[in-house]
């Protein structure tokens, strides 16, 4: 089959079943460069210089479902409120383009708005330290629409370890496990990306609902802290849960990881925190990557992690989670959200069936949020909220 063949077929599929993209921090990046004014940064306009998503690239790859972060820095001094704020930007959003963008919070919303070709709009909170210790805030965020969140991100959290921290709860605490339970109770998904790989396998331990790693790619074909081992990828069948692979460069090719860390150090040399992606920290990487030219990813790398965690979890267990909008750089071909085309050609050209490519993009994620509603509305027949403290359970 020509190049061109396969992107025939692949545009056919996706007009069936769209991509679910598990994590756009378009949301942040709204805050970053313009202070949410969504008339300087209007996304029914096409190819903004700063953004990598818009409407009409949303369109044009094949998008039918986003959950869109509503991600906040982890030493912001009031997370809970700037969480709030970022609630808020896709609210408006929703407001603003109702032809194109439909509020879901359930599975069944994602597929009404499937038929009527509108792009299904969740959320999901990025770190723990959104809800501030407390089992009611977590609540009141899933009754905003909240419908995952990451335990950590790149910090721990009192009760959980990431994975680019230092151990310091050896996984998950006691109130780490009564997190994962409320979550199951209400039916919000546990998103194991950015945890460490003991808070995995004690979140797998604790869950009664199937998990998803809503952008993390594999540990064995890319030796990052940040993807997810195989021995955690095995058990994804028995759980019921998604690995949503990722295309950062850094968490997809090795040869990008040693590279990512001088620029990282560069950075921080000029003042600016590594993963800044204001025009001016911009200037600055790209002054370091035209003395030192950056390994390239492509589709075919994102590739060679699906067909790896295919083997290990079955095509029943993954997903696509792009982490467009926060990252500074992307692979070749799939520079932006209208590049979902090009890998799941990729994926035809090695073999996939079009039934594998029908669950990778829509039918997995739309199962596992599913899973999870199924799950709560068993917990909330059986017990009520928790009111536990941290300081109840972790002293």
């Amino acid at each position: 089959m020509s190049a061109m063949d396969s992107l025939d077929a692949v545009r056919e599929l996706l007009a069936e079943f769209p991509v679910v993209d598990g994590h756009n921090d378009l949301p942040w990046a709204l805050r970053a460069h313009a202070r949410y004014d969504l008339d300087a940064l209007d996304i029914a306009t096409h190819q903004h210089e700063h953004l990598h998503t818009d409407l009409p690239r949303l369109r044009s790859g094949g998008v039918g479902a986003q959950f869109w972060s509503v991600y906040v820095p982890a030493d912001l001094p009031e997370p809970v409120p700037a969480t709030l704020e970022q609630i808020d930007c896709v609210r408006q959003l929703l407001d603003r383009y109702p032809a194109d963008l439909a509020p879901a919070r359930t599975a069944a919303d994602m597929e009404a708005a499937r038929r009527d070709g509108r792009i299904a709009s969740l959320m999901g909170a990025e770190g723990g330290h959104s809800i501030a210790n407390s089992l009611g805030t977590l609540r009141g965020l899933y009754a905003l629409g909240v419908r995952y969140m990451t335990l950590t991100h790149n910090d721990n959290v009192a009760w959980a370890d990431s994975a680019t921290d230092e151990p310091a709860a050896g996984g998950l605490s006691r109130f780490g496990r009564e997190v994962v339970r409320e979550m199951n109770r209400l039916g919000m998904l546990v998103d194991l990306s950015h945890v460490a790989a003991t808070t995995m396998r004690d979140a797998l331990d604790a869950t009664s609902a199937p998990v998803i790693f809503s952008h993390s790619s594999s540990r064995a074909v890319c030796d990052h802290p940040r993807n997810i081992p195989d021995d955690v990828l095995e058990r994804l069948p028995a759980n019921g849960g998604v690995a949503m692979v990722t295309f950062v460069p850094k968490f997809v090719l090795q040869a990008a990881v040693d590279w990512t860390a001088a620029a990282d150090e560069n950075m921080r040399a000029h003042g600016f925190h590594h993963l800044d992606t204001t025009p001016e920290a911009m200037k600055v990487h790209r002054a370091f990557e035209e003395r030192t030219p950056r390994p390239v990813a492509t589709a075919s790398t994102v590739a060679d992690h699906l067909d790896h965690m295919r083997e290990v979890a079955g095509i029943d267990h993954l997903g696509i989670g792009g982490d467009y909008d926060g990252t500074a750089f992307t692979p070749d071909g799939l520079d932006d959200v209208s590049g979902y085309p090009n890998l799941l050609a990729e994926l035809l050209d090695r073999g996939w069936s079009r039934a594998d490519l029908a669950k990778l993009t829509w039918k997995n994620a739309v199962r596992v949020l599913g899973a999870a509603e199924d799950v709560a509305r068993g917990l909330q027949a059986t017990r009520g909220p928790s009111n536990a403290t941290i300081d109840e359970l972790d002293g």
